[in-house]
């Protein structure tokens, strides 16, 4: 502070003895002008930012989730009690808000804080007492694969944010980011575009547009805006080493988030698509390794018999041109064209074979589900087995996919396992199917509630389950 001050005052010097050395009336012009600029510059962005956080709410959840934790070895299937708060974009007037899947997973209860914020602090002349209107939210689906959820509440003529079908992102350029970090509302950041069509995790080809806006937990769900109001995406995950924001803030892009909401508003789901073949990215050494005539674009490895690819007559070592007309360079674009083409028409493909082009239809179909995301089909209002701690769902013909070898027919599967419960026993695992209680079959979750309502405190229960294609014994007592 002490060496502040002399610098300070010899500022102060200089400015005014400028003038008397004959200052320049251009000079003094030129500062106006900047001062101009940065005022205009200022106040466009509090235009912008005003107007968009009318579309921004608050979500509270209780429910259940995965805990969050540093292991990486870390059971993706144990769920437990959690209360999160998120935030959540208007996209329709009439009550549809946009959030990510990892706020609503597990809900039990939604609740949206939707209320005016204080923008400018005046002498005497501020509110800051804004009444809030808490909202029920009904959950009108989810996909974990975007993490992005649409909920919605029973109110109209509500101020929303547009999803239009033209989408332009450039680097560098301004965005806003605006959420809930630790439960304050309404809070504004800025910064800039870092990066566009980021694919943080070379195994999981999901595209991100990257951003240096400061963005902390509580912010998930909300909206990246550029400098006119438009949406870039949802405000999904940081990268951190404290748990704070270190300017590595990721967005799920707009695209994404339209073809995720109309899908989500109309079926309640988003169906995960295959076309029977696997591609990987091209790199210069496979390219000079297999003497390729590019060194990037998207190569098919091997195509599944009987699939969609094989029947419209791809090969492996067929290269991915083009897609729907649109021009495929790299492989985080070519799963991205697959993740949102149209549900239901056939796939428009352009390949290069030994350097001949060729127009393939090809007809996707939905993809099979996996284990560890058994528990995305639950509803834990309906499908919590609180005495055992475990998520059930009937097995079907669809469920039965996802557990190679499986031999049973009919039962019971456990799709998710709460952490730390319950009294019981019962050491079940995700994927197991409980086929018999006590030596009476089992065909449904409902056929389990009835057989263990019956039980009392002290009885002996014994299950007959199947795991991993074994048939075994879980016996516990009831406590």
């Amino acid at each position: 502070m002490k060496l502040a001050i002399p610098v300070a005052s010899a500022l102060l010097f200089v400015s005014v003895s400028l003038p008397a050395f004959g200052q320049s009336p251009e000079t003094t012009g030129a500062s106006g002008d900047r001062s101009a600029i940065l005022r205009e510059y200022d106040q466009a962005i509090d235009e912008v930012a005003e107007h968009a956080m009318r579309s921004v709410v608050q979500i509270e959840v209780t429910g259940f989730g995965k805990p969050e934790s540093s292991e990486d070895d870390e059971d993706p299937t144990t769920l437990q009690r959690q209360r999160v708060i998120g935030s959540g974009v208007i996209v329709d007037p009439d009550g549809y808000i946009v959030t990510n899947n990892h706020v609503v997973a597990g809900a039990l209860r939604i609740r949206v804080i939707v209320a005016p914020t204080t923008v400018e602090l005046v002498t005497w002349h501020t509110q800051l007492a804004n009444p809030q209107r808490v909202y029920e939210a009904t959950l009108i689906g989810t996909n974990r694969y975007a993490d992005l959820a649409v909920i919605k509440i029973e109110a109209h003529d509500l101020p929303a944010i547009a999803l239009p079908e033209p989408f332009h992102v450039r680097l560098g350029q301004t965005v806003i980011a605006i959420g809930s970090p630790q439960g304050l509302d309404h809070t504004i950041t800025k910064g800039i575009i870092s990066a566009v069509g980021r694919q943080p995790e070379l195994d999981r080809p999901m595209v991100y547009v990257q951003t240096d806006a400061p963005i902390n937990p509580g912010n998930s769900g909300g909206p990246l805006i550029d400098r006119d109001g438009n949406l870039i995406g949802i405000n999904t995950f940081i990268y951190s080493s404290g748990g704070g924001s270190e300017g590595l803030g990721f967005a799920v892009p707009e695209p994404v988030v339209r073809f995720v909401y109309y899908e989500l508003k109309a079926h309640g789901f988003v169906p995960s698509v295959s076309i029977g073949a696997h591609a990987q990215a091209i790199t210069p050494d496979l390219a000079a390794g297999l003497k390729l005539t590019q060194d990037h674009g998207v190569i098919f490895s091997d195509v599944d018999m009987g699939g969609p690819a094989a029947a419209a007559g791809l090969k492996p070592g067929d290269i991915v041109e083009m897609i729907d007309g649109v021009p495929i360079d790299s492989f985080p674009k070519y799963t991205a064209f697959l993740y949102v083409h149209a549900r239901g028409a056939p796939l428009r493909m352009v390949v290069s074979r030994v350097g001949k082009q060729m127009t393939l239809s090809v007809n996707a179909v939905d993809s099979l589900p996996m284990v560890d995301s058994l528990s995305d089909l639950t509803n834990p209002k309906k499908d919590l087995i609180p005495s055992l701690g475990i998520f059930v769902v009937d097995l079907n013909d669809f469920i039965a996919a996802a557990l190679p070898g499986l031999r049973s027919k009919r039962g019971v599967v456990v799709a998710g396992v709460l952490s730390g419960e319950p009294a019981t026993l019962a050491t079940l695992e995700v994927g197991d199917v409980v086929r018999a209680i006590n030596g009476r079959a089992l065909n449904t979750t409902e056929e389990l509630r009835q057989q263990l309502a019956n039980f009392k405190p002290g009885d002996s229960v014994a299950l007959e389950v199947e795991r991993q294609s074994v048939l075994q014994y879980v016996a516990f007592e009831v406590e």
